[in-house]
């Protein structure tokens, strides 16, 4: 049986070309029995966790590596770099976020030498074959100057360095092939054997085509276009590689053994928070402890309650925060908190508009104490264990709202106080989606624009829709498409490449902050001066990596506040504390009965309105009611005329058992809310808390094994 691994393959995150899909590239590598490949997309490693878990998932063994661009004799040449063990991996992290940061030329990212010699360890190197320094040299005639390039690569990766041949039917190749073997004999440096993956099959290669137009603006006839693809380029089995290849078996052999000289284990799952500063001498636990049980007290000081009242709720209170502080000191996660409550203390002294919370988060009495909140959860009626289960230990995840304008301020704060290579935003990716694939395809093909044009409007607006949804939802599509040519040859391109990963953005809110320098943990991104830093993992991947996410959002509402209380005082020299108004002002209602609502929050839309005027909500609990009603499961299944026809008295309150009244009687006995959820199934099947939001959360996914294996 022949042996071989693919060592160079580009996936659909490689942006500039490649139509792998992670999943099934990984699939049929293992359907041809090979037993290691490796992702070595171009200048990122976007996909590297993804691809990382899926070959493992799959029995096969995962190389990570990367191709790049490196600074040469005769300009940017190809080099590909694969990380032997965690001290390559890293390598292979700094010198892609280096590239970014200070070495992008024409917007790519270009690796300097003096990286390159500093960050050789742990790391094989393929020499890039007819694109690299060696080869390029080569063919402009300056053999002399190649010669001696490869003595200073050859000792720069001792018994690490590859000269790397394919055949792919390029210009070039042939050359190459025979000075490589000649001096592969006379010097010992080995060869390898390449078949550069773009694609699964060779009928892919004109919707890769497709694909590097679109990213590169030309259409696919476009004479003056240069190609650098060919039909070549899909997943090869080691027998056909063998075919290619028969005068050198060895260049086989050696992706074998690079493959097992390859063994980087990631550590996925484990949390690596910054150090929080505390005095000296005090221990971070004990600091937290003693943080939450003085804000607790400053909270219940601050509130209105007669004396009589006052003994009982300071001992219902601690007894809920030294619960909660338990878990969290259990769980790991004090100094999350403690981050979080510093950074919106900062924002509030800076007159910075921050949100009273939202979320899960709001459920915790220690947010609530550390002013992270500004919610009471037990005047709620709000669970901890929604937020953080001390039976699924997950990482706790605070939506933070920020005024639009004092935002980036709040990050440069935090990127200030724990060091500016320590802190970035997260990446996201764009994809080729339904409307806009059809028309990028349209142009592509040299079509006429109105052709896209129509196509996209057939398309129905809605969000997850896809090209197969819309043929099935709008019958003039079968129509057109059954009579149309050039419409069907660009709905059936547009099939192939729907879903592709086609750009990057950044994060609405993620920000990660690490331990240290963030490139230990991902490569970086920046923008052409080196600033604006993003993860190279998107959110996922970036916390299974070991990063904690921290949601900085800006909110516009905070924003239009700001100025509405700025233009207050302008007018009148003073203006009310936003968090001191009452809650039950009788106007505030009448107005809201009215619906009139716009530009409020969550509650002006024309169905919102409409909501409104049924209900006729008369205090904050019935304003939350209405936002909890206004979603497509209560609207379709009946809840919404039951709570309002119950409010109204025009039908009876009734509940589903005697011992659920107390969980639904705010609520008119309908189960309205998540906390509700949790809460019966804690007092009617004797689950824990803890338990009952794990119940929760597979009945939100609609998953019967789940929720069977919770009721075990």
């Amino acid at each position: 049986m022949t042996r071989f691994v693919h060592l160079r393959a580009h996936s659909e995150y490689s942006l500039v070309d490649g139509l792998l899909r992670i999943k099934s590239f990984v699939a049929g590598v293992a359907a041809t029995q090979m037993p290691a490949v490796a992702l070595t997309d171009e200048s990122n490693v976007f996909g590297l966790v993804k691809f990382y878990r899926h070959a493992l998932s799959q029995g096969v063994q995962p190389i990570l590596g990367v191709d790049c661009w490196a600074e040469s004799a005769i300009g940017p040449s190809r080099l590909t770099l694969l990380a032997m063990n965690q001290t390559g991996y890293r390598h292979l992290l700094a010198l892609l976020s280096l590239g970014w940061q200070t070495g992008q030329i024409d917007g790519r990212p270009v690796l300097r030498d003096a990286w390159l010699a500093e960050h050789a360890d742990g790391l094989i190197v393929l020499s890039g074959g007819i694109d690299g320094e060696l080869a390029r040299l080569v063919d402009a005639g300056r053999e002399q100057d190649a010669s001696a390039r490869l003595a200073v690569l050859s000792a720069r990766y001792p018994n690490r360095f590859y000269l790397e041949i394919s055949r792919l039917g390029r210009q070039g190749e042939v050359k190459w092939i025979a000075q490589a073997a000649q001096w592969s004999a006379t010097f010992g440096v080995p060869l390898v054997a390449t078949n550069p993956i773009c694609f699964m099959r060779p009928d892919d290669f004109e919707a890769h085509e497709t694909r590097v137009c679109i990213h590169e603006g030309y259409t696919i006839d476009d004479a003056s276009r240069v190609k650098r693809h060919t039909d070549q380029q899909y997943l090869k089995t080691p027998e056909e590689m063998a075919a290619l290849f028969p005068e050198f078996p060895d260049a086989l052999e050696n992706s074998v053994l690079i493959a097992q000289r390859c063994g980087v284990e990631l550590t996925l799952g484990t949390y690596f928070l910054p150090d929080y500063p505390i005095p000296e001498g005090a221990t971070l636990d004990g600091y937290f402890r003693d943080e939450s049980r003085r804000g607790l007290t400053d909270r219940l000081n601050a509130m209105p309650v007669p004396e009589d009242e006052r003994a009982d709720r300071q001992t219902r209170y601690h007894a809920r925060l030294e619960f909660e502080v338990d878990v969290i000191l259990q769980m790991g996660f004090p100094g999350y908190f403690l981050i979080v409550a510093d950074f919106i203390r900062w924002a509030k002294a800076q007159q910075i508009p921050v949100g009273p919370g939202r979320g899960s988060g709001a459920g915790s009495i220690v947010a609530w104490a550390l002013g992270i909140t500004d919610l009471d959860p037990i005047e709620h009626e709000l669970l901890f264990e929604r937020f953080l289960n001390p039976e699924r230990v997950s990482m706790p995840d605070f939506d933070v709202d920020f005024c639009m304008e004092g935002r980036d301020r709040v990050i440069e704060y935090v990127a200030d106080r724990y060091g500016r290579q320590a802190v970035s935003q997260i990446v996201t990716f764009g994809s080729m989606a339904a409307k806009a694939v059809v028309r990028d395809v349209t142009r592509v093909q040299g079509k006429p624009y109105g052709l896209g044009d129509r196509l996209a409007k057939l398309i129905p607006f809605e969000v997850g829709m896809t090209l197969d949804k819309a043929y099935e939802a709008e019958p003039q599509l079968a129509e057109w498409l059954g009579s149309d040519d050039d419409a069907r040859e660009v709905w059936e391109m547009s099939l192939k490449l729907e879903g592709i990963t086609r750009n990057v953005g950044k994060h609405a809110g993620g920000v990660v902050i690490a331990p240290g320098q963030l490139t230990d943990f991902t490569a970086l991104l920046s923008d052409a001066q080196g600033g604006g830093l993003v993860t190279q993992y998107d959110k996922d991947d970036v916390e299974a990596a070991g990063l904690v996410k921290f949601d900085f959002l800006g909110l516009r509402t905070l924003t239009i506040i700001d100025w509405a209380l700025a233009l207050i005082r302008e007018q009148q020299g003073d203006a009310p504390q936003i968090e001191q108004l009452p809650m039950q002002d009788h106007a505030v209602f009448e107005m809201l009965c009215r619906a009139e609502t716009t530009a409020i929050f969550q509650l002006e839309s024309r169905g919102m309105k409409e909501l409104i005027r049924r209900l006729k909500p008369e205090s904050f609990e019935e304003i939350v009611a209405l936002v909890a009603l206004f979603r497509p499961g209560p609207l379709q299944s009946g809840m919404v005329d039951d709570f309002i026809n119950r409010k109204h008295g025009k039908a009876a309150v009734t509940y589903p058992h005697p011992d659920l009244q107390p969980i639904l009687q705010n609520t008119y006995g309908v189960i309205l809310y998540q906390e509700q959820v949790m809460q019966i199934a804690q007092v009617l099947a004797g689950y824990s808390l803890g338990g009952a939001d794990l119940l929760r959360r597979a009945m939100g996914k609609k998953k019967p094994e789940e929720m069977a294996k919770q009721r075990e």
